[in-house]
């Protein structure tokens, strides 16, 4: 990590301490598109904007509405990332890279994604939940380029955190939700795949792809957090149905399934609850 990068989250650290002294979080969650909805129904102490934290991006994607929450629910600290900045607004594979580190600062110890997806089965319907277990790095950029001597060489296998991951299962479940789980595609956008991207993607394994995750997932594995990611399944893969797909589906489709993502994190949280227990 550049010394500037450390001076960042240090930074932003200390002003978020300055607004709520000793919060340590026990989760960090980043809210992807169409799902900033889910905020409304958290206990917040403290929401600031990104724009007043330092090296914190401002998203332009709507969907995405850039603040950081403080936030309580069911007893479990959380730190809550209200949008992220998307690698193709600005060419930077790092930009949620403040933001991770500065969680890490505060010693969260571990980061549940949230995101839209296009889906690659079709009995991963759109309106449904997509716990990933791994990924493909199709943009093939890495956010930690340039990260110098700061340990860039970071291990990926089971980058997404088993523990975290049975969690959700457990969450879904006691909530009779079918949770699927799989391989997740990284595409850089911002325009959606070609059907030949997406009959080459499902050839490799891949059942849903999106825009987003895999850089935080690596930036967040080498601040030492542990991952969690869920994918809303918002419409089928470009090819695969009928009609054009455009960015106002995602949104809809990511609303509809937000109950649902309400009660899997209401039953990932009973587990960190009973973790903090002395």
């Amino acid at each position: 990590m550049s010394p500037s990068a450390i001076d960042r989250a240090d930074a932003a650290a200390a002003i978020i301490r300055t607004r709520l002294p000793d919060f340590k979080p026990a989760l960090g969650i980043l809210l992807g598109s169409g799902l900033g909805g889910l905020a409304d129904r958290l206990q917040t102490s403290v929401a600031i904007p990104y724009a007043d934290l330092p090296g914190f991006p401002v998203p332009t994607v709507s969907g995405h509405a850039g603040r950081l929450l403080l936030s309580h629910a069911d007893g479990v600290p959380l730190a809550v990332l209200q949008g992220r900045a998307h690698y193709y607004e600005d060419g930077r594979a790092d930009a949620m890279r403040p933001p991770i580190d500065t969680f890490a600062r505060l010693g969260c110890p571990a980061l549940l994604l949230t995101c839209a997806a296009g889906s690659l089965r079709s009995e991963f319907a759109p309106g449904s939940i997509l716990a990933v277990n791994d990924h493909v790095n199709f943009a093939g950029v890495s956010p930690l380029i340039g990260a110098g001597s700061a340990a860039p060489f970071v291990d990926m296998c089971e980058a997404y955190d088993p523990g975290l991951r049975q969690s959700l299962r457990r969450a879904a479940k006691s909530a009779s939700i079918r949770l699927h789980e799989g391989v997740y595609g990284w595409f850089a956008g911002p325009q959606f795949e070609t059907p030949a991207e997406i009959r080459a993607a499902r050839q490799l394994g891949v059942d849903a792809v999106g825009m987003s995750i895999v850089p935080e997932v690596i930036l967040a594995r080498h601040a030492g957090l542990k991952v969690a990611a869920l994918a809303i399944i918002t419409n089928l893969g470009a090819g695969l149905a009928p009609g054009a797909l455009d960015h106002q589906q995602t949104l809809e489709n990511a609303g509809r399934a937000s109950a649902d993502l309400i009660r899997l994190l209401e039953g990932l949280l009973g587990d960190i609850r009973r973790e903090m227990r002395p």
